[in-house]
């Protein structure tokens, strides 16, 4: 009688570490496919996202700043402006008027990288900013506080280099601006005479002179913020 009993309840058991096996067997199954699938499309742009972020941070100064940048002249043909120097002060505060370090702050802007840029003809001065946000919002948010129309101040302030030819480069001598805003960059100019003589001196001014800048700009923040091929394998991606 007691073996008749005990039948049924081997029976059930072994059902039972089936049942199991068979769910550990899928489980399995389902964790390998995840661990050898490949990255969905919104795991790449995310990845793409992230590198573009941090490129601020990971490319070396001269590849953001490279020493001759390419822009067309105001009398046509192309021309190379060349870098003068980069600071080696890269805190938001520092890089700005006062009246936008809050704004900045709020912003949650990262860093802000400024160079210099001396024209091929060498009377013009452009400080050239790049300031760095988690994302293109915080950008954007940053961008509607720096004053429209190409006004200099309050705004990115210059950087002048003492024994150069923008050695006389001051806030006073800012005559033009330009600002740019691509993905989670704010790219800012600020442009004056290599002379150092104040804007409030100069009276009318060719607006011309100075539209340069913008083609700086836009090529450093071009090379900044496109988006990149991701390299799931590569050591600076996160896919």
């Amino acid at each position: 009688m007691s073996e008749s009993r005990a039948w049924p309840s081997l029976v059930m058991a072994s059902a039972l570490t089936l049942i199991c096996a068979i769910i550990a067997g899928v489980a399995a199954g389902a964790a390998g496919a995840e661990l050898t699938r490949g990255p969905s499309v919104a795991e790449i742009q995310q990845a793409s996202a992230e590198e573009t972020a941090r490129r601020w941070q990971a490319w070396p100064a001269g590849e953001i700043f490279p020493a001759l940048l390419p822009y067309v002249a105001e009398q046509g043909g192309q021309e190379n402006a060349r870098r003068v120097g980069i600071s080696s002060r890269t805190d938001c505060a520092a890089a700005v008027d006062a009246a936008l370090r809050t704004v900045l702050k709020a912003a949650g802007c990262r860093a802000v990288l400024r160079a210099t840029y001396l024209d091929a003809l060498q009377g013009v001065v452009v400080t050239i900013g790049v300031a760095a946000f988690p994302d293109q919002g915080s950008a954007l948010a940053a961008r509607a506080a720096f004053p429209p129309g190409g006004v200099p101040s309050p705004g990115l302030r210059a950087l002048a280099f003492p024994q150069t030819v923008a050695d006389r480069f001051t806030a006073a001598a800012r005559q033009a601006s330009s600002l740019a805003q691509a993905g989670p960059y704010l790219v800012l100019t600020t442009a004056g005479q290599v002379d150092g003589r104040p804007a409030r001196s100069v009276g009318h001014q060719r607006s011309t002179i100075f539209s340069f800048a913008s083609d700086l700009e836009d090529r450093i923040l071009t090379t900044l913020a496109t988006p990149a091929r991701p390299d799931c394998a590569g050591k600076d991606w996160q896919c």
